[in-house]
């Protein structure tokens, strides 16, 4: 207990809980500020903003101890290998998430995306983790949550479902990476290079694709700053302060929440509206969530003699 009567495992429950509401939250302004600026110009610059955000309170967080500065040459260019690394994970994982906003809705965006917690590890398989038997458990109820969640009534599934999916799929990776490089290197500063690597990578996309205004970019000033400020760098730093003090399995299943925040963000503040079945598979999905992030009951081995 600290001198207010917070445990620091309550602290790092409650700073999980605030991550996932952000998170939720983002989905909103990701749809409404790709919409105007275009999905590759909107996730160039908000990673700008969330990389100079962080920069900015790296100092502080050094004197607080809840990041660490290099001290040698050898550790400043393994943080830069892993940080480009994870940033190009992450730039291919948040491109195909913007532009599968465009074409559906903020809810199932966000619940899509949340497949990465069954994804994670299955994947992890074929890397050398292992798998428990609830994991298998968890995929039945995820895919049928899927089709009910993303085939519309008489149709197939749409583009922007597909591509959430992909992008579901890549944020896998990177949270595999991020789950190996950061025992390794400063998370704090990890995440820094990580949103730089995003941003400088989407640069020629953007001017290829799209037509960049600032005009447009003060326009839609307000989801820029929230996804960069908020769901960039607050929302990434205080998961890396959470988790200090929260087991894996809580932690998870914590920031899964953010899809249930997305689907209440979409339907106050844009209005989205769900059918019975999408509401059904939101179900499923979130069940399968559970299922994956629960402890794998150990087996007592019975005392002879």
């Amino acid at each position: 207990m600290n001198k207010h009567g917070i445990s620091p495992a309550l602290r790092g429950n409650l700073l999980l809980l605030l991550t996932a509401f952000i998170w939720g939250i983002a989905f909103v302004a990701q749809k409404s500020g790709g919409a105007a600026l275009g999905a590759l110009t909107f996730n160039g610059v908000r990673s700008f903003i969330g990389c100079g955000g962080l920069l900015a309170a790296i100092p502080l967080l050094d004197r607080l101890g809840l990041s660490h500065p290099c001290v040698d040459r050898a550790q400043r260019k393994k943080l830069w290998i892993a940080g480009i690394c994870c940033g190009a994970a992450l730039f291919a994982a948040t491109n195909m998430q913007q532009l599968g906003l465009l074409t559906t809705t903020v809810g199932k965006g966000g619940f899509v995306t949340a497949l990465y917690i069954v994804l994670v590890p299955l994947i992890g398989m074929f890397i050398g983790k292992k798998t428990t038997w609830l994991n298998w458990l968890g995929v039945a109820p995820a895919v049928s949550g899927l089709y009910l969640l993303c085939a519309p009534e008489g149709g197939g599934i749409a583009t922007g479902d597909i591509l959430l999916l992909i992008c579901a799929l890549l944020f896998s990776i990177q949270i595999l990476l991020v789950a190996y490089f950061a025992p390794q290197v400063d998370g704090v500063r990890l995440s820094c290079i990580q949103f730089l690597t995003v941003g400088v990578l989407n640069i020629p996309l953007m001017f290829i694709f799209e037509q960049p205004s600032l005009t447009a970019m003060a326009d839609n000033w307000l989801p820029l700053v929230y996804a960069g400020l908020m769901s960039s760098g607050v929302a990434y730093t205080l998961q890396i302060i959470a988790q200090r003090d929260t087991h894996p399995t809580v932690a998870s299943l914590l920031m899964s929440l953010e899809s249930v925040f997305a689907v209440l963000a979409g339907a106050i503040l844009l209005g989205d509206r769900l059918s019975v079945p999408e509401w059904i598979g939101c179900g499923l999905m979130f069940m399968a969530i559970i299922i994956t992030q629960l402890p794998t009951p150990v087996k007592k081995e019975s005392k002879h003699g």
